[in-house]
């Protein structure tokens, strides 16, 4: 190596560790601010994209997404792959791919950890490389190139994980056609009838009735549903399911949390539907097995365009409910974060991350009152990088009902 380009590579160095430990702002925790998990072009992908994290039982933040072989679109040669950060997102271990994708295309990352034994689970979805979403929801790809549904299990900190099984029998009807798992963490149940219940939230598309002109690539046929297992990802159910296809609500995309009641809040993205608005949401009072009431458009999170976003409710006492997502209505971008006081009736915007481009996000709770948000941002465009940024936890004041960064 020659002198110049030992000097550039320390100056690297440099400028990358002032970037990851530069001033905190007001509502920062004490060291780092953010991290940069992943950047486009770099570790073998040209692209990563679809951010995913959990927090395991030891500590350790766990960041999925999915490495792009051939770019930044949703179609081709996919993994999945993780990297591991034992400080509380400020650095990260090497690039591990969870399930390879070898010409095809595997996505859709859910991670949760078992809250009876430790175990990572991790519920992802694959296609045939060669074929579209759209021509999935035509009905024009046999089911064994279709959308299948596979579970895999880390039982030491997420260093290793088992072999993609295929549950794809279990949580798919035969007449669905599209079916994508989150993306983002799913949920354990700590409270309750149903606790230790590990729950995906979910989305389908279904075929058109006999006699229909319609292909099956309407927006309208897009529906939410949630799999869930009770033995800890060994075997899986299909819980409930929205099938409502008048095209006025079309829900999609979908991150779900366990409210202080016990009951599901279930957020998704609005996929074109009538009604104004691009988020929707539900409750779930028995464990993902129902919805209380239908879909319908969250109108205090108007700002959000069609996008997925991401809910946590932290486990701290009177933390209010988080949602992170774009804040530009008809742009991916200013990345912001979300709160509701009132179990998510009503959300009212904390924070703007940052005015760059921005798109999908998941929130995971880390140690010492801190949240993460591990998201996908960029200065030329929202799939540059993934990002990793640190929060002070929001805390719900008793007397004045107030939200502040405690």
């Amino acid at each position: 190596m020659t002198p110049l380009n030992r000097s550039l590579l320390a100056a690297l160095a440099l400028l990358t560790s002032l970037t990851a430990r530069a001033p905190a702002p007001a509502h920062a925790v004490s060291g780092c601010v953010s991290s940069v998990p992943y950047a486009s072009g770099q570790g073998g992908y040209a692209a990563y994209r679809i951010p995913a994290t959990v927090r395991t039982r030891h500590g350790t933040v766990l960041a999925f997404a999915e490495g792009r072989h051939d770019g930044a679109g949703d179609t081709g040669d996919i993994d999945v792959v993780v990297r591991r950060s034992t400080d509380g997102g400020c650095t990260w271990g090497r690039l591990t791919v969870v399930a390879a994708g070898r010409g095809h295309t595997r996505g859709n990352p859910a991670p949760v950890v078992d809250p009876l034994t430790g175990a990572v689970v991790l519920v992802t979805c694959a296609n045939a490389g060669t074929v579209t979403e759209a021509q999935i929801m035509r009905g024009e790809v046999a089911p064994e190139l279709g959308r299948r549904v596979f579970v895999q299990r880390s039982w030491d900190d997420g260093r290793h994980f088992t072999p993609p099984a295929d549950i794809t029998d279990q949580v798919k009807p035969p007449d669905w056609r599209w079916y994508a798992t989150g993306p983002g963490h799913a949920v354990a149940l700590t409270r309750g009838p149903h606790a230790g219940r590990l729950l995906v939230p979910a989305n389908h598309s279904a075929a058109p009735p006999a006699g229909s002109p319609d292909t099956g690539r309407e927006p309208r046929y897009y529906g939410g549903h949630a799999l869930y297992s009770d033995d800890g990802g060994r075997t899986w159910h299909l819980g409930f399911v929205d099938a409502d296809y008048d095209g006025a609500a079309n829900a999609n995309e979908s991150s779900a949390a366990q409210l202080p009641d016990g009951r599901l809040y279930v957020s998704s993205r609005d996929q074109n539907g009538r009604a104004p608005g691009n988020r929707l949401d539900t409750y779930s009072g028995d464990g993902g097995r129902s919805l209380d009431r239908p879909y319908a458009v969250q109108p205090t999170l108007n700002e959000v365009p069609v996008v997925e976003g991401s809910v946590l409710q932290p486990s701290a006492p009177g933390a209010p409910l988080l949602f992170s997502g774009p804040s530009v209505p008809d742009a991916r971008r200013a990345m912001a974060l979300w709160s509701s006081t009132d179990a998510g009736r009503t959300f009212s915007r904390l924070l703007t991350l940052s005015d760059r481009p921005a798109a999908y996000s998941d929130l995971v709770q880390l140690a010492d009152g801190t949240v993460g948000i591990l998201y996908e941002t960029g200065a030329t465009g929202p799939y540059d990088t993934i990002e990793f940024r640190r929060l002070r936890l929001p805390r719900l004041d008793p007397v004045t009902t107030s939200v502040t960064f405690g």
